[in-house]
């Protein structure tokens, strides 16, 4: 009966987007869009799967089964894409977090700082793409930049926002056990604050991809956001639609796994299902 349970629960979320794709087929069948504007379902399966599949010339150049296997044009583009998500969200939030945790436990230092970020919070890390060339040029290195500024301000907010709204009964108790300034802190700020941290972990991935694709289609010759412009180029609607599934689904593994971590590293909390 659980196994029931479970499988119904588990398959409850695809009935809404294949009643969506059975739609959308249907349109493509009956020619009420056009196909070079709106292709079928079948017509952008094709073309991932050809998406997919490894590049002869680059397989046999590499002279190993190895090469073959990874040469796919998809998979090198999902690994360049993931690449700079990874590294320019661990710049930004290894950079956040120390900041959030010093604005968040002193007044003076959030006196100090927080002007300045809050007029920088809201330029979005677009805007930094002319200065991110003209200091970087071309490359990772801007797409990189701009990551780190999209994956920054999240972090620090609720890194901050969690500090500051540490209960004041746990503080209180703290002080009374005769806890010193960097026990308490250690002991007692950072736990209570870590969901918040986990909170903004997640929402600064989530922005990090999305910056790397406008990134990689202004800075960058590979990856899923430069690929998905050459499509645009060329008129190939199929293939552009491929490039944006691709990034749903690689959007959907990276909150699973952020969700399945924060679950694991939050297994105190209260409230948390185990």
């Amino acid at each position: 009966m659980m196994a029931n349970k479970n499988f119904f629960k588990a398959t409850t979320g695809l009935i809404v987007p294949v009643l969506l794709i059975a739609l959308w087929q249907l349109s493509a069948a009956m020619e009420w869009v056009n196909p070079h504007v709106l292709p079928s379902p079948l017509a952008v399966a094709q073309r991932w799967i050809a998406y997919l599949l490894p590049q002869v010339p680059y397989a046999e150049a590499t002279g190993s089964w190895l090469g073959w296997l990874f040469s796919g044009e998809l998979l090198i583009d999902a690994m360049s894409s993931m690449y700079r998500v990874i590294v320019g969200f661990l710049i930004g939030a290894l950079l956040a977090l120390p900041i959030g945790l010093l604005m968040g436990a002193s007044p003076r230092i959030y006196a100090w700082f927080n002007p300045l970020f809050q007029v920088l919070r809201p330029i979005p890390p677009i805007a930094y793409i002319p200065l991110a060339i003209l200091w970087f040029g071309l490359g990772n290195a801007p797409a990189l930049f701009l990551i780190a500024i999209g994956a920054f301000f999240p972090v620090l907010i609720n890194t901050i926002a969690g500090v500051r709204q540490v209960d004041g009964i746990y503080l209180r108790a703290a002080r009374n056990l005769g806890a010193s300034q960097s026990t308490m802190f250690l002991r007692v700020i950072l736990p209570a604050a870590v969901p918040y941290i986990l909170s903004g972990v997640r929402i600064g991935i989530g922005t990090a991809f999305i910056v790397v694709i406008v990134a990689e289609m202004i800075a960058v010759n590979n990856g899923l956001g430069f690929r998905i412009l050459e499509a645009r180029e060329y008129f190939w609607s199929d293939k552009i639609i491929a490039g944006m599934i691709s990034i749903g689904m690689l959007g959907l593994v990276i909150d699973l796994a952020v969700t399945k971590l924060n679950n694991h590293l939050l297994r105190w909390h209260r409230g948390l299902e185990h």
